[in-house]
């Protein structure tokens, strides 16, 4: 089974601290499932990873 969690960098976040938030994500075991782009640098991440790891 899988869990799914969504992160959001809004309009005024760097894109380097957004970076290194999903990086950090990843050493949890998280993926990037997909990512949006909703004008200006508003973005959100889908992550998933298997609930019993």
């Amino acid at each position: 089974m899988k869990e799914y969690k969504i992160i959001k960098k809004g309009i005024w976040g760097k894109d380097a601290d957004f970076e290194d938030n999903i990086n950090q994500f990843a050493r949890e075991g998280w993926t990037v499932n997909s990512v949006t782009h909703h004008g200006g640098s508003f973005m959100k991440a889908l992550l998933e990873r298997e609930k019993n790891r």
